[in-house]
């Protein structure tokens, strides 16, 4: 079994986690990677969250993703299980001490799901009593799960998708 799934309050350092994240993809993956985006929970201010900066990192067609694979190794991501919720992204981490840090979704620019994060992180972002439904969703999630990670993954599935049914 993985670790024990853990959540904490926002932290401001997140963003600037993520700006440095971003910085060095960007940089490493020169050519490969288009653009970096901050998603999940560490990308909306004041929700609570599992201490991991999620980002999707762009490539302009699937040939590219090999490539930045090997670049993202060079930051000492390494390639994970694949979610089972998103086919069409690779997913690498970054542990520190044995527990992942970051979190990197390769998928290509027009993809599906690149598109399905944004638009949730947007919507929370501009609908703050949504947010604070979400959150606390989350944390009744986690309680009833008690913190096992398989667990908590499909009932948060199950929570993203009520949330995507209520975006105009």
């Amino acid at each position: 079994m993985q670790d024990i799934v853990r959540l904490m309050h926002y932290d401001p350092r997140w963003r600037q986690e993520f700006e440095q994240t971003r910085s060095n993809i960007l940089h490493s993956c020169e050519g490969w990677v288009t653009d970096v985006a901050h998603i999940g929970s560490t990308a909306i201010s004041g929700l609570v969250a599992r201490p991991i900066v999620d980002v999707v990192a762009s490539v302009e067609n699937l040939a590219a993703v090999d490539e930045a694979i090997q670049r993202l190794r060079g930051l000492n991501f390494s390639v994970a299980r694949d979610p089972a919720w998103a086919d069409e992204v690779k997913l690498l981490a970054k542990p520190r001490h044995g527990e992942p840090t970051h979190h990197v979704y390769l998928a290509s620019a027009d993809s599906a799901f690149r598109r399905r994060v944004l638009t949730l992180r947007d919507w929370l972002r501009s609908n703050a009593e949504e947010a604070v439904r979400f959150e606390e969703g989350k944390v009744e999630l986690w309680k009833r799960s008690e913190g096992d990670p398989a667990r908590y993954a499909q009932a948060k599935a199950d929570l993203f998708a009520s949330l995507e049914a209520k975006i105009p």
